[in-house]
């Protein structure tokens, strides 16, 4: 055996990342075509598991956040283009079994809060459930998930525990990950999410249809396999 090969840490080719935003609708779109994907996958023998990454779609968002309609008509010209693309994108949503209410948003948030969040769920064992009850509360509910005590809430809600959140967020717990993270990603030529990535190889962005996913995922996992080998 060679010094590389004693040195080089081998690709762990069970793992997906995911680069989203909680704000990003297709994010939440692409989570869906995501769980239609891995059953098909683990049916094939192949079996995933997924780690939510943070990027911010708005990172120049002040931390308070902004009004919605005033912002979403500053950044698509009017009030009608922005309507047009909610209802676009509700429909899309639908699709996959999704009830989105934008009608109820009034504010878009700073999602660095969000992402420290998710962040911690991680280390607990419980991102997944965090990440689907963040964008169920942004999208379905109209939460807004750029405050902290919104985001304690939701968290207990779904296994995380919400003093443990406050605690977090009163500090900078976190913090210089969430931004390192969300650099890394845009170093790395990602300017769209949801992105995708296995074995910290970054597959495609989109929320591809879940027989797409499959399709991608399996290629790649040869592909990578028999560089290793």
């Amino acid at each position: 055996m060679d010094a590389q090969a004693e040195t080089t840490p081998p690709l762990d080719l069970t793992r997906i990342d995911v680069i989203s935003d909680a704000i990003c609708p297709w994010c939440y779109i692409g989570k869906r075509q995501l769980e239609l994907a891995l059953p098909v996958l683990a049916q094939q023998g192949l079996s995933f598991n997924v780690h939510w990454n943070p990027f911010q779609l708005n990172p120049d968002m002040p931390a308070g956040g902004r009004d919605r309609l005033s912002y979403r008509i500053e950044k698509f010209g009017s009030a009608e283009r922005a309507a047009e693309l909610d209802a676009r994108i509700t429909a899309t949503a639908a699709g996959v079994g999704l009830e989105f209410h934008l009608e109820r948003l009034t504010r878009t948030p700073n999602t660095v809060s969000a992402h420290r969040t998710i962040l911690l769920a991680g280390s607990e064992g419980v991102q997944d459930a965090v990440v689907e009850a963040l964008m169920n509360a942004y999208f379905c509910q109209g939460a807004d998930i750029g405050d902290s005590e919104t985001l304690a809430e939701i968290a207990d809600g779904a296994g995380l525990s919400g003093d443990r959140v406050r605690a977090m967020l009163a500090g900078d717990e976190g913090l210089e990950i969430v931004l390192r993270g969300d650099a890394m990603a845009r170093r790395a030529g990602i300017s769209g999410v949801p992105s995708f990535a296995l074995a910290g190889h970054v597959l495609f962005s989109g929320a591809y249809p879940a027989e797409q996913m499959v399709d991608n995922f399996i290629r790649a996992r040869q592909l990578l396999a028999s560089r290793a080998a």
